[in-house]
């Protein structure tokens, strides 16, 4: 009854409003709110339909038509011939945006799948590259039949969206081990090999102007140029994802080369900000403080993201120590805090790929111990397929946008020039910084090495969203910038993309290996570690071993108390008391400390690697074995014919517990009996044993006596 009437309300207040509108009398402002006005925003024009007044339920529709045009009287003439009830409405105004989205969504995973039909065509070609292509058809398809493009990469949405689900993943699954080894050379190459590509672009692009290679018509100074460099020389982190996760190049360039396209934002994003600055005041007002203030600006930009990501490690860590009890929110959790240490760095215009990337690799340890194996799967599956859809969304979406000519402005000698630049300081840059690394390398970077570090210098998305933020009253030469990045792009990711994979293997490039390495080969890994360790402190010298012995001291003692769980915590010491044991009561001495070692080693790379880890956006699980086929089989054989359960589970619903499956039911339950019969048999040996001394005791007091 209550719905009746406020629908009976809603009716008459409609037309009352109708009549007073018609007659010209005043409306009351209560009904003035009623009827949509003329003004309202576009969002709210999609949730307020035209032919009626009042918002109301899309199911409790009017019947009546609308008003026709009023008479001379005043009085409006209303129709009530074919009118009535509609039960079909078209409401492509309320639905239009999910629709579009959803529908390109299709279209891109309906793409993807007839990609992978060909496996001839897979490995010639990069996903990447066949997303643009599909692109630039949707595009022209697009522009053609509307006669404009309505659908752009929007920069907000990219660096707001899209980029933070990409950043997130690499982070959060980011092998830590490989990257903080490699740290100094990244971040060599993110730091001086970005400030060394956008000046030398920057200062030869405004040579060749006031030579005459580039056209009159590109109005753009000094500042303008050095700001263009700042943003097309920097390495696109979605753009070496995308290629290089194809190329399976060996761990130690991956890992150089992608950790240079993250750590480099920092450097960009002061760049860019400074010369914008620049721009805007005029060269001529630019005085030596501004200079000294960009720099301090990059220390803290690059600082205070660090510290931003690493403050909501430690949130998330502590907050997943108290989840126990509700695991269907872990995931949650997880993205959340993720994505509001992005969001943060945002706000204080911090580096926000800084803050996301140090977030990711803080929290993954102490997190994933936390957290339960369906949330560390919930956490995998969901972040993996977030990244594969930005992914395809930002390739597809560059395709369209560089459709639209009303955009961009055409130079020969700007594109030409840009492309040979950026090539040539690129191979220059990293010559010469690999020849300063070797010199403290263990393992120095081969001749191999460098050129496929060079010529996996790839820009991407990062750089066109940025040139589209350019403001034009400001950077005249706006429309000329925005031409020269797509084309660069477009080499980069299809050319340098298509021709990477035959360039690794004529260099015979060494190539990642899909294994988990062996417990022996961690064993002599960490090992190695430790007598390396002991190598400096007997040396007197500070290395790297010797400060990452003292990390994992502090982990052990500070970090891991605090943001662990305690049963989590204790488990190593508890496996190791256990073990050695056991060892010594089966009169197995000699094999205890290498029992000891291994368990202890095994827990600790639980703990701190968790399990095998893939930046590959596109695989949740690698690493099979060689015997898989083999142990699956066994494993059906076993599961379907050896054992059933002997107790019966009524199967139920919450909302804050997952349901436990037949199999963990299972393992649970023989866990459980095998511990029993464990402790029986235990009791049982001791009773007999204490019996069998107060025996011989009593036989060897009666000795005595006798």
């Amino acid at each position: 009854m209550r719905g009746l009437s406020l629908l009976l309300f809603i009716t008459v207040a409609n037309e009352a409003t109708t009549d007073l509108s018609v007659t010209g009398a005043s409306v009351p402002p209560e009904l003035e709110v009623s009827a949509a006005p003329a003004g309202t925003s576009p969002v709210a024009s999609r949730y307020v339909p035209e032919e009626y007044g009042h918002p109301g339920i899309a199911q409790a529709r009017s019947a009546e038509e609308p008003a026709a045009p009023s008479t001379e009287d005043g009085e409006s003439s209303h129709q009530h011939g074919g009118g009535g009830y509609r039960i079909v409405q078209w409401e492509w105004s309320y639905v239009q945006t999910p629709y579009i989205i959803a529908s390109w969504l299709l279209v891109a995973s309906v793409a993807k799948i007839l990609f992978h039909f060909s496996q001839r065509f897979t490995t010639a070609v990069p996903e990447s590259c066949m997303l643009i292509l599909l692109g630039l058809v949707l595009g022209a398809v697009v522009l053609i039949a509307s006669k404009k493009q309505p659908y752009q990469l929007d920069p907000g949405l990219f660096f707001l969206f899209l980029l933070p689900t990409i950043v997130g993943d690499a982070g959060y699954f980011m092998p830590a081990r490989l990257f903080f080894d490699n740290l100094g050379a990244i971040l060599l190459y993110a730091v001086v090999g970005t400030l060394w590509n956008a000046f030398c672009t920057g200062f030869c692009l405004y040579g060749v102007k006031m030579a005459g290679v580039i056209d009159e018509k590109v109005n753009a100074g000094l500042m303008d140029f050095l700001l263009f460099g700042a943003l097309i020389s920097a390495v696109d982190p979605v753009a070496v994802l995308a290629v290089f996760e194809e190329v399976h190049v060996n761990e130690t360039l991956f890992i150089i080369v992608f950790g240079e396209s993250l750590l480099n934002d920092a450097v960009t994003v002061v760049l860019y900000k400074v010369y914008i600055s620049f721009v805007e005041v005029g060269p001529g007002n630019v005085y030596t403080a501004d200079y000294f203030k960009g720099i301090a600006s990059f220390l803290i930009v690059s600082i205070g993201g660090t510290l931003v990501g690493l403050i909501f490690a430690i949130i998330l860590a502590f907050v997943t120590r108290f989840t126990k009890n509700v695991r269907i929110i872990e995931p949650l959790f997880i993205f959340l805090l993720v994505y509001l240490a992005y969001l943060t760095a945002e706000l204080f215009s911090l580096s926000a790929i800084l803050s996301m990337t140090f977030c990711g690799i803080g929290c993954n340890k102490y997190v994933e111990a936390n957290i339960s194996q369906k949330s560390r799967t919930t956490v995998k599956y969901t972040m993996k397929t977030l990244a594969s859809i930005a992914e395809t969304i930002i390739f597809i979406f560059l395709g369209i946008s560089a459709v639209d000519k009303s955009k961009w402005a055409w130079d020969t000698g700007l594109v030409v020039s840009t492309l040979i630049f950026i090539l040539v300081f690129r191979a220059v840059g990293v010559a010469g910084q690999t020849w300063f690394l070797n010199w403290f390398r263990l393992v120095p970077l081969e001749k191999i090495d460098q050129v496929v570090m060079s010529y996996g210098g790839l820009r991407g998305a990062v750089a066109f969203a940025l040139v589209v933020l350019l403001d034009k009253e400001h950077v005249k030469a706006k429309d000329y910038f925005v031409a020269t990045t797509i084309v660069v792009v477009f080499f980069t990711v299809m050319f340098q993309g298509l021709t990477i994979k035959p360039l690794v293997k004529w260099l015979k490039v060494p190539r990642s290996t899909n294994r988990k390495p062996t417990i022996n080969e961690e064993i002599h890994e960490r090992a190695f570690d430790h007598i390396l360790t002991a190598v400096e402190d007997i040396a007197g010298l500070n290395g790297y071993h010797h400060w990452r012995d003292k990390w994992e001291q502090f982990d052990k003692n500070y970090l891991s108390k605090l943001l662990l769980r305690k049963s989590v915590y204790h488990k190593n010491l508890f496996v190791f008391v256990l073990v050695c044991v056991d060892s010594v009561c089966r009169g197995r001495g000699r094999h205890c400390v290498h029992i000891c070692a291994v368990s202890i080693h095994v827990f600790t790379c639980m703990r701190e690697n968790g399990s095998g880890v893939c930046l590959d956006l596109q695989v949740i699980d690698t690493v099979p074995g060689a015997k898989i086929e083999e142990d699956l089989e066994t494993h059906h054989v076993l599961v379907e014919n050896l054992y059933k359960p002997r107790r019966q589970y009524q199967s139920h619903y919450s909302r804050h517990f997952m349901t436990v499956g037949e199999k963990e039911r299972q393992d649970r339950e023989v866990f459980q009996r095998n511990m029993h019969n464990r402790l029986e048999s235990f009791k049982s040996t001791r009773y007999k044993r204490h019996k069998k001394d107060r025996r011989s005791c009593h036989t060897e007091d009666c000795s005595n006596g006798y």
